[in-house]
């Protein structure tokens, strides 16, 4: 049997498993799932205002018991700038011709940084989450003190050694080792600056450096990899490709279809999407969207509504093409089982491995 590190032990956690929270993909019913199981389920709030967010945690709670984790988006706020998202969406406008539809006039910032979001802290300080993550950067050392004081465990994503010494600085109670084989959006704090440091590389490097328990996440997707994680230190794996196939997760049939085809051997990463560098299964918006005579990108999250009214366009004429359908290195070895048997079986796989066979 593995022997569970202190920080999952503090959560009562029998399996150092956490489901990734990935926003429009994970659900109440996944997280609750996952915890049920006795691993670490997860929801992203990184897309929610204060009401929203509340309703999540009321959701999920409804459906377990056990300690899950919220996941908050600390990236910097964007800043709006008419010109530049005016250019971004008159280089778009031929791809949205293609069909029958114009670019919208103006884009939004649809959804604020938690660091902007005071009405958010106050949620996550009255429902008293067991674990609340950081994607992006870091809220105040304060806000973090708060959290902890109401019992909640803090996890920051960091992507290299001087991410992990400011999140560490912060006081936050451990960290999640993002190496570059993930799926979805890089946590890097500044996107100009990221290193692409690959998960069992990044956690040597911190382990190395910091007393703070390390998760691994990125390309992790049986139990053979856990075990490898594990032996080079990693308290746990944060896995998120590896639950989208699961029947409690919102991935659409298409999205399904796609992660179970060849397209599932080919994933990039670009920041043309949303604004911020992601990586996913490459489609039309990897090769036709961005690229070097690509104008500047308006501010993370205002770039994101231009794709998502791209993708509506094309879904409207029956085009998957543009569809946003994130995924890690690791995705051809997502299998679709529910939750709980995925997590059963990750734990098997991962005895069996430790036990050499």
């Amino acid at each position: 049997m593995t022997q569970i590190h202190d920080f999952f032990r503090r959560l009562g956690l029998q399996h150092p498993i956490i489901q990734a929270p990935m926003v429009g993909v994970s659900t109440p019913q996944l997280a609750a799932a996952v915890s049920n199981a006795g691993a670490l389920g997860s929801i992203g709030l990184g897309a929610s205002n204060a009401s929203q967010a509340r309703d999540m945690i009321q959701k999920t709670r409804a459906l377990t018991g056990a300690p899950f984790n919220v996941n908050l988006f600390c990236h910097k706020p964007a800043v709006a700038d008419a010109a530049r998202e005016s250019t971004w969406l008159n280089y778009l406008a031929p791809l949205f011709r293609e069909f029958g539809a114009e670019p919208p006039a103006t884009l939004t910032e649809s959804y604020q940084s938690f660091l902007a979001s005071e009405e958010v802290l106050q949620v996550l300080l009255k429902e008293r989450p067991a674990v609340a993550s950081f994607h992006f950067g870091l809220p105040p050392r304060s806000w973090i003190e708060a959290l902890q004081i109401q019992g909640t465990l803090t996890l920051a994503c960091v992507t290299s050694p001087a991410e992990a010494k400011l999140a560490e600085a912060a006081g936050v109670d451990a960290l999640v080792a993002q190496g570059v084989e993930a799926g979805g959006h890089r946590g890097v704090f500044e996107p100009d600056q990221d290193l692409l440091i690959g998960t069992f590389a990044l956690v040597r490097l911190l382990t190395s450096n910091t007393n703070l328990p390390v998760i691994a996440a990125g390309g992790v997707m049986d139990g053979r990899g856990i075990a490898a994680a594990l032996e080079l230190g990693a308290a746990g794996v944060q896995m998120g490709t590896a639950f989208i196939l699961c029947p409690e997760s919102s991935a659409n049939p298409q999205y399904r279809e796609a992660l179970q085809s060849e397209r599932a051997y080919q994933t990039r990463i670009s920041a043309a999407i949303s604004g911020r560098p992601a990586r996913g299964m490459v489609n039309r918006l990897f090769t036709d969207v961005g690229g070097a005579n690509a104008p500047a990108l308006p501010d993370y999250p205002i770039t994101y509504d231009a794709a998502k009214a791209l993708s509506a366009a094309a879904t409207k004429q029956g085009n998957q093409e543009f569809a946003v359908q994130w995924a890690g290195q690791g995705a051809p070895l997502a299998r679709a089982m529910p939750a709980a048997e995925l997590v059963e079986t990750l734990v098997r796989e991962l005895n069996d491995a430790q036990k050499g066979a």
